[in-house]
């Protein structure tokens, strides 16, 4: 029962956060909002939804565990799997601009949360650190594109997501069933995790930095599979650093900023330097090769594959 809630919740969240984004879209769109604007807020946050959820839901009920887990394995999963696998399926090159800066960013807010964690909490002013850089980062990022006048771009993307002849009613519709679905999908993943986490008898944090993390990357995924698929390279490569760099400085800002978190000893010294590592594999990607062949997405695969094991195999031993 507890691998059919936390499945049920995951599908929820997945579908309760698509919802979220075309309707929220469509809101904006009516307002005249921007295309770039909408990207960089509307739809960074929207398809982020899930591992927010999740992670003040299990901050919440006392497992930060969990909440830590799911956005570390979500930063891990979301290079070595979302990333790795669309490789397999065709070459990304790295050609689009703001791609070295981004990944810097990445590097950079990387080994800034791993160096945080290293007291073992992370405290409401660290999670209002984290916003103001994310706030930062966001306002940046729309000079920039704005500037480099890729609106065009992201007014097609945003297309796919809501359509102008969405009615009132549905966009009404597409609200409501997010806002209640992400709740209820919350509740659904953080019970059903840490359930599972007893069934087996492993560590919530083992549950949160796989299972979860995941289903919750699986948006992601999605993304960059229907990308790879299109020779769509720019929206691969930007999908998988832009989730980093929110999962990071926007759910475990706000998050922290709720609830001052928790971090066990065991990611303190393996995950988040598994998430540091993984992180600096793109600079040689965005420096000096500008593209992930195919051998290069089997690799991380594997190396996600051998990742996985190895968690659940220290979550036992605690």
């Amino acid at each position: 029962m507890a691998f059919v809630t936390l499945i049920a919740g995951l599908i929820l969240l997945v579908l309760a956060g698509d919802a979220l984004v075309r309707g929220a879209v469509s809101v904006a769109q009516r307002a005249n909002v921007p295309p770039i604007i909408i990207g960089l807020t509307v739809v960074a946050f929207g398809t982020s939804a899930p591992e927010l959820i999740v992670s003040v839901e299990a901050a919440f009920k006392g497992a930060p565990g969990l909440a830590i887990g799911n956005v570390v394995g979500s930063n891990i999963t979301n290079i070595l799997l979302v990333l790795g696998l669309p490789a397999i399926i065709t070459p990304i090159a790295l050609a689009e601009s703001g791609i070295r800066r981004s990944t810097v960013f990445m590097i950079l807010i990387s080994l800034g949360l791993a160096v945080m964690a290293m007291n073992g909490t992370i405290s409401r002013l660290d999670g209002l650190f984290l916003i103001s850089l994310l706030v930062v980062y966001l306002a940046y990022s729309g000079f920039e594109a704005t500037k480099a006048s890729r609106t065009t771009d992201i007014t097609h993307g945003l297309e796919e997501l809501a359509a102008d002849t969405m009615g009132t009613k549905q966009i009404v519709l597409l609200l409501g069933f997010g806002i209640v679905g992400l709740g209820l999908g919350g509740k659904m993943v953080t019970e059903g995790a840490l359930d599972v986490a007893a069934m087996l008898g492993i560590a919530d944090t083992a549950v949160g930095l796989t299972i979860v993390a995941l289903g919750t990357s699986l948006p992601e995924l999605a993304t960059s599979l229907s990308a790879a698929i299109r020779k769509q390279n720019g929206v691969v490569i930007g999908n998988v650093l832009g989730s980093n760099i929110f999962n990071a400085l926007g759910i475990i800002g706000i998050t922290s900023m709720l609830v001052p978190l928790s971090v066990s000893q065991s990611i303190i010294n393996f995950d988040m330097w598994v998430m540091l590592a993984v992180a600096l594999l793109m600079a040689p990607v965005a420096f000096l090769t500008r593209r992930v062949s195919r051998t290069g997405g089997a690799v991380m695969l594997l190396a996600y594959i051998v990742y996985t094991i190895v968690v659940f195999r220290n979550g036992m031993a605690i």
